[in-house]
């Protein structure tokens, strides 16, 4: 646990920070709408159904301003490259980036269902008290006039007992954009499972773009103002707490109190996602800069089980071991982008991918290559991106387990290795490096004639981290993997289980690829 946290405790503190946010944000404004007195007139037509819309909408435009900042890949890029000589306990929540952009998702679900709810309530009781006729605060309220001599006194935006909720709901500008919004978000989240992610990328790709749709309908949801308030200068002239008793008498006497006046708040979400959705846009724009540079194609090789490799070359492309593009035929899907691991070396004069038919898209491009076009289909590429891989050279000791496609992305790390063995003229290490480095896809055993034993079967893990433990009594070592969940958790537990409580010993770090 001790060496869980020492890894993750900057992480921890930036999670532990982001859910104070939600907690206090959400208890301010809640204790706000419910104790105001500026809102006592709207509590007597809604009751606490308001404080609930109100505090779950700041939730909902605090984890908007937060869900576009993890998929900024250049961002992420660009801390990960100034943070490169950082320890590496600082560089770990930028691996996870992913993985908070779907708890700030799973969060926006959460305080939608919240706020989307208390609506409900709200437009039900807005209609019910406004066909109440039963002399009431809340049927006078509602029956304010809304005509032109008196637009700022009214309070209920339903001014007809025979206007429904439902259809105030599909008339208002708050109630149509929050429909369409909340329409948008569901189909997101539920194409975004892993199932369908998957297996049906391109459904996916495709859906996730209707964020587009809920940004614009969450920056416009406000503009109907329909949650009012009482005006400053209506509460000094009739406070509520000393008028609401006589709201009979409102205005029929000169010493009683005047009718209160109201005003719609003005909209809010905006100026909490301009911030994120200007950093969008350029980083869209750098990728759009990126994508229109010129890639040729060095060479095509079609490996066995359907595998395609493609050696690139572009100009000012730099890139480190791990790394990952992103790559666009127009050929095939002018709009789908799809990520590849690079399986060559920085020391390399191309830079490479294996693309296996995983999908529509990956077939198409394979069966493309496949009919040898002269000229090449036109390739586009955005990157390269860093991951946590990246940071292999950074441990003492580095451990590397890939299971199934999982090998990839640990192709360019071999590679790198045997390029360096290769320079410090170790040559019988070359040999062997460079075997396992170039033939990482091939079918055949890559491990036979290496000066390690070849072993069969599922390696017994408490076995290799006790040796490891014992070679290397005083390192760091970085376990990294690329691989399934379940592997994931074995390891995570070995790693803290033959990591020593001395922090001067063996420290074992994992460090998971996320695929």
């Amino acid at each position: 646990m001790g060496n869980w946290l020492a890894s993750h405790w900057l992480s921890v503190l930036f999670l532990v920070s982001w859910l104070g946010l939600n907690m206090f944000l959400f208890v301010y404004s809640f204790l706000n709408y419910e104790q105001s007195d500026k809102y006592y007139y709207t509590r007597q037509i809604l009751g606490t159904a308001l404080a609930f819309a109100r505090a779950s909408a700041f939730c909902l435009n605090f984890n908007s301003m937060m869900i576009l900042i993890p998929v900024c890949r250049n961002l992420l890029s660009f801390l990960r490259g100034t943070c490169s000589f950082c320890n590496h306990s600082l560089r770990k929540p930028l691996d996870h980036n992913l993985l908070f952009h779907k708890l700030v998702a799973y969060t926006i679900c959460i305080f939608t269902a919240i706020h989307v709810i208390a609506h409900l309530f709200n437009f039900e009781r807005y209609s019910r008290s406004q066909q109440a006729m039963d002399g009431s605060l809340a049927f006078v309220l509602s029956n304010l006039s809304r005509h032109e001599k008196e637009k700022d006194s009214w309070l209920n935006p339903i001014q007809s007992p025979n206007t429904t909720a439902m259809h105030a709901t599909f008339t208002s500008v708050a109630g149509l954009t929050g429909v369409i919004a909340t329409t948008a978000l569901v189909l997101m989240v539920t194409s975004a499972m892993e199932f369908i992610r998957r297996n049906y990328f391109e459904l996916f790709w495709y859906t996730h773009h209707l964020f587009i749709v809920y940004i614009i309908c969450l920056g416009i949801h406000g503009l109907g103002g329909i949650v009012r308030r009482q005006t400053e200068e209506s509460i000094a002239e009739s406070h509520p707490h000393n008028c609401s008793k006589s709201f009979l008498e409102w205005d029929k006497y000169e010493w009683s109190c005047r009718r209160p006046h109201f005003v719609g708040h003005p909209p809010e979400s905006w100026k909490w996602i301009l911030a994120p959705i200007a950093l969008y846009i350029f980083e869209r724009t750098l990728r759009f800069y990126r994508s229109q540079q010129k890639v040729v194609i060095t060479k095509a090789v079609m490996h066995p089980s359907k595998v395609l490799e493609l050696q690139m070359c572009k100009r000012g492309f730099s890139m480190e071991v791990g790394q990952y593009i992103f790559v666009n035929c127009p050929s095939v899907s002018f709009l789908e982008w799809h990520p590849f691991t690079l399986t060559s070396a920085p020391e390399e004069e191309f830079f490479s991918i294996h693309i296996r038919a995983a999908g529509d898209w990956t077939e198409n491009l394979i069966r493309t290559f496949e009919q040898r076009p002269s000229p090449m289909p036109r390739i586009a590429v955005d990157g390269p991106f860093g991951t946590v891989s990246e940071d292999v050279f950074q441990y003492e000791v580095a451990v590397l387990i890939g299971a199934g496609i999982g090998v990839t992305p640990f192709a360019s790390i071999l590679k790198s290795i045997w390029y360096k063995f290769q320079r410090a003229d170790h040559k019988l290490k070359t040999q062997k490096a460079g075997h396992a480095a170039l033939n990482f896809d091939k079918a055949t055993d890559i491990l036979t004639g290496l000066k390690q034993k070849t072993s069969f079967g599922r390696p017994m893990w408490d076995n290799e981290f006790s040796r490891i433990a014992a070679a290397h009594p005083k390192s760091v070592v970085g376990v990294f993997l690329c691989g399934p969940r379940t592997l994931a958790k074995s390891l995570r537990k070995c790693c803290q289980r033959y990591s020593s409580l001395d922090p001067r010993k063996v420290q074992f770090y994992f460090n998971k690829e996320t695929f």
